[in-house]
């Protein structure tokens, strides 16, 4: 039945001044308020003011597998505690991503559970799969490209790079610039990665850029390990992982690692006399991101989400680019000018524009090196 027209008027005129008066007179908020162990966004914990006040209250923040060396994390790490004077405390700094899944595993709620990890992509999707990493959006969540979050805000990619080579020219003669040039018989006992691919996701995207080099695809990962099994074979492969002291006492004089860590390395190494040369091989370009995610059981929920607002803010996407490594939102900062444009001179120049496997190649990808590594290298 229909409602006569004056009378329709008048109940949507009462309901409009029910509706101004709860906004007017202090009434619900349109946004529910959440408690920073609940939020999903900034804006529901109360907005950014009451998220810091919150965080600062906590007064810490506990990470786990961030080295200072590492896509600058020293330098993220002391404007976080600079800008809003909480302590961030490091667990495991040489640790991998899959030491970082199982500590959210192993610690539950107790209070030295890390706070926040940073791990690779495939590593983020395995722990969103166990319910590990708790939601949540931070204000430039919109901007980041829909192929590097997970769609409801529970990890979201934040910085990358391609795959490179680094060697050290003082112990080696000519450097290598391909894979297909690691398999030279000059490079004996030399040639490291950063640790086991089942476990680093450094290792995994080298096997999966020699992949690539060896007529691999996203779809086949297979001829990345038959690569470095071929290396093992011939004597080439060094199983030590490599480290910024195993390069700087020169016990891996070629290492398979990010971009932006060998790069570091080379500006570390020059003060020293140590020529330390990069170059990322075009027979296996290989580019990814790592993915940023909040512990479900964050001992400190505030500073843990303050920290992701901050690393995804444009202060923290520019410092990225001071060590070498590629911001998830270079591209925005980029057209809206708030991007460090020398900083990003400073980046080495790729031919193309990269590519990434989808969820279901990294999966299976995933799967194939779990089974087949250490039978194939390790072993």
């Amino acid at each position: 039945m229909t409602a006569p027209r004056g009378r329709a008027a008048a109940v949507l005129g009462c309901l409009a001044l029910t509706t101004l008066c709860l906004n007017a007179c202090g009434g619900p908020p349109t946004t529910r308020l959440e408690k920073p162990a609940t939020a999903t966004s900034a804006q529901n914990a109360g907005g950014m003011g009451a998220l810091a006040a919150a965080a600062k209250k906590e007064g810490r923040l506990t990470a786990i597998a961030l080295p200072r060396d590492w896509a600058d994390y020293g330098g993220l790490i002391d404007g976080f505690q600079k800008k809003y004077g909480i302590k961030v405390t490091v667990q495991e700094p040489l640790g991998h991503s899959q030491d970082e899944i199982n500590a959210l595993r192993s610690s539950g709620t107790r209070p030295t559970a890390p706070d926040v990890i940073d791990v690779g992509d495939s590593f983020a999707r395995t722990a969103a799969r166990q319910n590990l990493l708790a939601p949540y959006k931070v204000a430039a969540f919109d901007a980041i490209p829909g192929n590097q979050k997970d769609p409801g805000g529970r990890w979201s990619n934040n910085y990358g790079g391609y795959i490179s080579i680094g060697c050290d020219a003082r112990r080696v003669k000519l450097c290598p610039q391909t894979f297909a040039d690691l398999l030279k018989p000059a490079y004996k006992g030399m040639v490291a990665l950063e640790g086991d691919p089942t476990r680093s996701e450094t290792a995994f995207a080298s096997v999966y850029a020699a992949a690539l080099a060896n007529n691999g695809s996203f779809d086949d990962i297979r001829p990345g390990i038959d690569f470095f099994a071929e290396l093992k074979k011939s004597g080439n492969f060094n199983p030590l992982p490599a480290t910024s002291a195993t390069v700087r006492d020169g016990r891996t004089p070629i290492t398979v690692n990010w971009d932006y860590i060998n790069l570091h390395a080379a500006d570390e190494l020059r003060g020293k006399g140590v020529n330390w040369q990069v170059s990322i091989p075009f027979d296996g370009s290989f580019a990814q991101y790592y993915a940023l995610a909040v512990n479900r059981h964050a001992p400190h929920p505030a500073a843990a989400r303050l920290w992701q607002e901050y690393v995804f803010s444009t202060e923290g996407q520019n410092l990225r680019l001071y060590g070498y490594a590629r911001p998830v939102l270079m591209d925005v900062m980029r057209k809206d000018g708030t991007l460090d444009k020398t900083a990003a001179a400073r980046l080495p120049t790729v031919e193309g524009t990269p590519q990434f496997p989808t969820d279901a190649q990294l999966e299976k990808a995933r799967r194939t090196v779990d089974r087949g590594w250490t039978a194939a290298v390790s072993g």
